[in-house]
């Protein structure tokens, strides 16, 4: 081992840069011819990679295609041909394949009285459909035979068949109204704190500018009328998420916040679940079905403020995790009990709750 180690020695310390420069134009043609033919059965590399470079030969004479295909020609058919081992006289051997005929065992096992046989054979289609209409056996029936019977004069129980055939009809249901609430005119009845506006209802009003709803928060932090605000899919996004968490930090009249079916990421839910801890008087907040998922860690999070809160009584949210789903429904079923006692005790339902400083 000590003598191969040495041998190998005296190569790690060789220039191969230097090497290639005192090569001529002759020898590195050499070397490269050589490299090409390291790995001729390297089915990844194209066949003229794979082997060595003959398209550079001199030509041995003028190449003339004629006489080369009449060569070839000449030598095929002066080729003899090879006997077969066992000659072909065209002589048939065996037996002829004819193809089972499949009947239906169902079918097969049926066996009428020779009268009914013969009266069925001789039966019009008007007459088939009579039977088919009594015994209940519509769906037997083609579409041809179904729409010849009934133009037909002498069908009899066109009634009975009629019956059978026909489909419940359904009551057509409308579509639903678009909401007809408008945005600037509410706005400015939010700003005046209108006595008569408890609920903001803006659902489905894709064309909300993201500043006005903004505006409708920031207006919400002096209102103290509003109980019940909803901006169901009308594109709101994290801006308008945070603008809600700063406004439920100081609202104490809100009662219902739903921000379903928005572009609310993670980071916008997170906000408006942190503002809980500032906030007694919310008792509903719905934020499932957002563009994006929330993800593991962000739900987590969530379930655990949850079970801090003691004001919140619906939360409306899908967990995608059986943890933080188990966790946030005891938080709300802890949550609604702790009102019940305090309405049997006759004391406040929601107190006051602590501030983080």
């Amino acid at each position: 081992m000590s003598v191969l180690k040495k041998e190998m020695d005296k190569y790690r310390d060789i220039d191969e840069d230097e090497l290639l420069k005192k090569l001529s134009e002759e020898e590195l043609q050499r070397l490269e011819d050589e490299l090409e033919e390291l790995d001729p059965d390297n089915a990844l590399l194209p066949a003229g990679l794979r082997q060595k470079d003959q398209t550079k030969k001199a030509p041995t004479g003028t190449f003339q295609r004629d006489n080369l295909l009449a060569h070839l020609e000449k030598q095929a058919k002066e080729h003899p041909d090879r006997d077969d081992l066992v000659p072909f006289t065209g002589e048939k051997r065996g037996k002829a394949f004819v193809p089972k005929k499949m009947v239906d065992p169902i079918l097969e096992s049926v066996t009428l009285e020779p009268e009914l046989e013969e009266a069925l054979s001789s039966a019009t289609d008007a007459e088939l459909c009579d039977i088919a209409a009594i015994l209940g056996m519509h769906t037997l029936m083609s579409n041809q035979q179904y729409y010849e019977a009934l133009a037909s004069s002498t069908i009899v129980n066109k009634q009975g068949l009629n019956s059978v055939i026909q489909c419940t009809q359904y009551k057509p249901v409308p579509d639903e109204e678009p909401n007809a609430t408008d945005v600037e005119e509410t706005l400015m009845r939010v700003k005046r704190n209108d006595p008569d506006l408890v609920e903001v209802n803006l659902n489905n009003i894709k064309n909300i500018p993201i500043p006005t709803l903004k505006a409708y928060a920031e207006a919400l932090m002096k209102n103290t009328v509003v109980e019940r605000f909803s901006i169901v899919g009308t594109r709101s996004n994290d801006p308008v998420a945070f603008a809600l968490a700063e406004m439920l930090k100081v609202n104490s009249t809100l009662k219902s916040l739903n921000v379903e079916s928005n572009f609310i990421t993670g980071a916008g839910v997170m906000a408006l679940i942190e503002s809980l801890q500032n906030n007694n008087t919310l008792t509903e907040l719905k934020i499932d079905n957002q563009s994006q998922p929330l993800g593991n860690k962000v739900e987590m999070e969530i379930a655990s403020i949850l079970e801090k809160n003691t004001t919140l009584l619906k939360f409306g949210y899908h967990f995608t995790q059986q943890g933080p789903r188990l966790r946030g429904s005891n938080a709300m079923m802890n949550n609604n009990d702790l009102v019940r006692k305090r309405r049997l005790e006759g004391g406040p339902i929601f107190p006051k709750c602590r501030t983080n400083v």
